[in-house]
């Protein structure tokens, strides 16, 4: 009986865990949802700005309720502040760096979300190579264990060329960024037959660390069926269009 009555205590803490963790997961989703829909988002951003740090840490435990909850919130603040104040966007760097997103009683920046926890705690101008020498205390607290490239074809920056949103779920995360790699690789690559080149989006180039360098773009290329051969193949990056592009989206 004593047994009996200590699993059933263990269950009950395991699921008072998960419907937490489901709580601050669906507070990303219906920020986008919302969004999606052109309704307010004032209150769910108070919520957000309010979470406690050490909740947000301990409840956020796997990789796929991390990269969920995270991308989805990259990608609403995008739309919320770029739809408010679309002249930021003339400075990009500044932008993107810029501390204007507060998640946990912290202010932060879309870098801090994308390089520092998506990408565990890589330098954004390290090609994909360079890890952050002096990462701060709230990314190594909240960052992913293992990053996934596959992020690169679900962040949407607000620009033209940028993969389009969708709402990602942790339970769903792994076929969902199976999906949107295959949206975004088929729709912004072109092979050269006659020149034996394939023409990539500039991710491949900027983070091509995160791909595993040329042989690992090459594959994952060919995994695509979007070149026949990852022999003697050449690459050649795309010009990025940086023309703003919001509301841009879909549904995996």
């Amino acid at each position: 009986m004593k047994l009996k009555g200590i699993s059933i205590f263990l269950l009950l803490i395991f699921s008072m865990c998960e419907a937490q963790t489901t709580k601050l997961n669906s507070l990303s989703e219906q920020f986008l949802e919302k969004i999606k829909k052109g309704e307010n988002t004032e209150y769910l951003q108070e919520q957000l700005a309010k979470i406690d740090l050490e909740e947000l840490a301990n409840t956020l435990k796997t990789d796929e309720q991390k990269l969920a909850f995270w991308i989805n919130l990259y990608n609403a603040y995008i739309q919320v502040i770029l739809k408010k104040s679309p002249e930021l966007y003339e400075n990009r760097n500044h932008f993107f760096s810029r501390n204007q997103i507060i998640i946990a009683e912290n202010e932060i920046s879309f870098d801090k979300i994308e390089h520092g926890i998506i990408r565990k705690s890589k330098s954004k101008l390290g090609l994909g190579y360079v890890k952050k020498s002096f990462p701060n205390g709230f990314e190594k607290l909240l960052r992913v264990e293992n990053p996934d490239y596959r992020i690169h074809f679900a962040l949407n920056c607000g620009a033209k060329d940028c993969p389009p949103i969708a709402i990602y779920y942790p339970i769903d995360l792994h076929h969902q960024l199976a999906k949107s790699a295959t949206y975004f690789l088929k729709s912004s690559t072109t092979f050269d037959t006659t020149q034996n080149k394939v023409f990539v989006s500039s991710v491949f180039s900027w983070f091509r660390g995160d791909f595993g360098g040329k042989d690992g773009s090459l594959k994952i290329l060919k995994e695509q069926d979007l070149i026949p051969t990852t022999r003697g193949v050449a690459i050649d990056y795309k010009e990025y269009n940086w023309t703003l592009d919001l509301g841009n989206f879909i549904e995996f």
